[in-house]
């Protein structure tokens, strides 16, 4: 123990050297060269050490609480909300609770409130999506947000030459996905793991360089602008048009919900997740791995178009500027923060993803800062997310023959 202790101690020690020896030029020295002044800051260097020795001790710590396997175990609360849903008269209390909280959230709050959540839903429903892509079929795809780009453009420029208008326009521009995620999959079906990363990058690149060069048919960088939001029957102001679309939202999310869980307990699902473990031993086993490819990159697509629809509504105003791969990264970042392959998991790293930069805006200029410590934590801590996926198991019991 003893020996354990000095030894982290002189690694966190010389940790800190090491860190005040670097940040020494930048922390300490600071030149005016128009007063041809030169001033020493030591205390900058000072509280270099001792963050750099309080930091490494504490994730020295948190390192050997998990080796010693003392951390919370997710599986263990699963099983334990698993339990819980599991019950028939609780299950209907908390979904009679959830759907009044839905029903009376846009007249209990304010419209910036019912926007963000709305703006949160919108990316719960790409974040399920996704998963459908990487959490079962186990493609690792970085072009997500053209598939997004599709639904809103299919939108914007029916409205723009057709006058078509909103519900018209969702189901065709989740249909529109789904065509166009099939001719995406098309030529990475031999693909895998970091090829298929590049190439689906280069197809996300691909799709905006053409709505922003097609400037006669998409108006380019200029947009296009004043696309009608959600109506029924009539007209809507906008107070009404954010509420109707929040709902539209929050049933929309309910929907991908039960469509992915029907989808994830049914023999597609099955194949699929058989393709995420090992291609060649789910071809050996008579798998189609052309066809569930296509199928994945379809179900995937599908869920951003109808995304992508719901963002043209709700913003009135797309350009492709709006599409960018810094957009596909933020939906894989949900989706691994949360946990792969987890509706759960998803659902929550979906949420956290876009609310946490709209309720913190004060430190909007460190939100990369944070998600890219969060992104080096995560594996580390938490590998499989925070709500992780749990296997399926079933318990044999065993049979008294004798009698």
């Amino acid at each position: 123990m003893k020996a354990s202790f000095f030894k982290t101690l002189r690694t966190t020690l010389l940790n800190a050297l090491w860190m005040m020896l670097i940040t020494f030029p930048i922390m300490v020295i600071k030149v005016k060269p128009r007063e041809s002044l030169v001033s020493w800051r030591w205390m900058n260097l000072l509280w270099v050490g001792i963050g750099t020795f309080s930091l490494s001790w504490i994730w020295r710590y948190l390192l050997s609480r998990r080796d010693k396997g003392s951390k919370l175990n997710a599986g263990r609360g699963r099983e334990v909300l698993g339990l819980l849903w599991g019950k028939k008269k609780i299950r209907a209390v908390l979904l009679a609770a959830l759907t009044l909280l839905v029903i009376w959230f846009p007249w209990i709050v304010n419209l910036y409130q019912v926007g963000i959540i709305t703006s949160g839903l919108m990316f719960v429903i790409l974040g399920l999506g996704l998963n459908i892509v990487i959490g079962y079929g186990g493609l690792l795809h970085l072009g997500y947000a053209a598939f997004y780009a599709m639904g809103a453009y299919n939108y914007a420029l029916m409205y723009l030459y057709w006058g078509m208008q909103f519900w018209l326009a969702l189901p065709l521009g989740a249909v529109s996905g789904a065509l166009f995620g099939i001719l995406i999959g098309f030529p990475v079906l031999r693909l895998r793991g970091d090829y298929l990363a590049i190439v689906t990058l280069a197809f996300g690149e691909i799709m905006r360089l053409l709505l922003l060069n097609l400037s006669d048919f998409t108006k380019g960088a200029e947009g296009i602008a004043q696309i009608p939001r959600a109506a029924f029957i009539r007209a809507l102001s906008l107070q009404e048009a954010t509420n109707y679309l929040f709902y539209i939202c929050a049933v929309l999310v309910a929907f991908s919900i039960f469509i992915i869980r029907r989808l994830e307990n049914s023999r597609i699902g099955r194949a699929l997740e058989a393709m995420r473990e090992d291609e060649i031993a789910a071809q050996s086993m008579g798998i189609n791995l052309t066809r569930n490819k296509l199928i994945t990159f379809a179900l995937g697509a599908f869920w951003a178009g109808l995304a992508g629809v719901i963002l043209a509504a709700k913003t009135t105003y797309i350009n492709p500027g709006s599409f960018t791969l810094l957009e596909s990264v933020m939906i894989l970042v949900a989706v691994v923060l949360g946990g792969m392959g987890s509706i759960p998991g998803v659902i929550l790293g979906a949420l956290l993803v876009t609310l946490i930069p709209e309720y913190f805006r004060a430190l909007s200029d460190y939100r990369m800062l944070m998600f890219g410590v969060v992104l080096v934590i995560m594996p580390i801590f938490r590998p499989r997310g925070i709500i992780p996926k749990l296997r399926k198991h079933y318990t044999v019991k065993e049979v008294d023959c004798s009698s």
